[in-house]
């Protein structure tokens, strides 16, 4: 297993591009930013190169909704300059989500429809607008990881909101390309039952992301049993991601040193 450090999350009282040296002192070597377009890149990549660390995954926070037809010719455009961002940076792993999230007065909210379509029209155009983007995909060695959202998280509907959903997505669409993302806080605040999920679904699981629920801090804060989490993991024998998507309570090498001992 290796851990991702995430740099919107930690070591928030510094500028962005300084946290991937802080990261590096405690080891953290793999680094996820949020909203590429929005982040400093060149300058992130410099400095994980500078520090032996690797800038590792991202999203496009402007693509749009999959799950909205009206999206399509905007997602399409919107992933092919992700890409060759990607490529650029030398960035091996993507997100991608249902719906396009728009943080209003620090509000996030599913931005609506541009038509009244059902639930089932707006994912029968989710699967094919996936299959359409995966051909670019598949001209590159990136990977892209499907993550639900939780329910309770933002203002209005994200289509898939939870982790059966997320995984029929994956499995539907059939690339080697595309993978599931196990994420403990959303699942935990939007479906529960992670036991579960994580036994049926670990064949397509290449990233297990921590947050404790409800506040988003590391293990041990919250209401979920890592400890569980953690040996489920090793029986099923997982050597992927381990992402630390969580805001630390207190200080930063104490929230990875609980990390640590859990997940080793």
């Amino acid at each position: 297993m290796h851990y991702t450090g995430y740099l919107d999350f930690w070591f928030t009282d510094r500028p962005l591009v300084e946290r991937v040296a802080a990261f590096i002192e405690l080891g953290v070597r793999h680094f996820n930013v949020f909203a590429w377009r929005d982040a400093p890149m060149a300058e992130l990549v410099a400095a994980c190169r500078r520090h032996g660390g690797r800038l590792y995954s991202t999203f496009d926070a402007e693509f749009g909704s999959l799950a909205d037809p009206g999206d399509n010719e905007r997602s399409y455009r919107a992933w092919a300059e992700t890409l060759e961002m990607a490529e650029r940076f030398d960035i091996p792993v993507l997100y991608v989500f249902s719906n396009q999230i728009e943080r209003i007065d620090g509000v996030e909210y599913v931005r609506r429809l541009s038509g009244n379509y059902t639930e089932a029209e707006q994912y029968a155009n989710l699967l094919a607008q996936t299959e359409r983007i995966m051909k670019l995909v598949e001209q590159t060695e990136v990977e892209v990881r499907v993550e639900c959202l939780n329910r309770v998280h933002f203002v209005g509907k994200v289509l898939v909101d939870n982790p059966h959903l997320a995984a029929d997505w994956v499995r539907r669409i059939d690339h080697p390309q595309l993978r599931l993302t196990f994420d403990t806080y959303h699942q935990q605040r939007g479906s529960g039952d992670l036991l579960h999920t994580l036994e049926t679904y670990h064949p397509w699981i290449s990233a297990v992301h921590i947050g404790d629920a409800p506040t988003r801090q590391e293990p041990g804060t919250g209401e979920i049993n890592f400890v569980n989490i953690a040996a489920r993991l090793r029986e099923l024998g997982y050597d992927g991601e381990i992402g630390l998507e969580f805001y630390p309570s207190t200080t930063e090498a104490a929230a990875l040193q609980r990390v640590r001992s859990i997940f080793g």
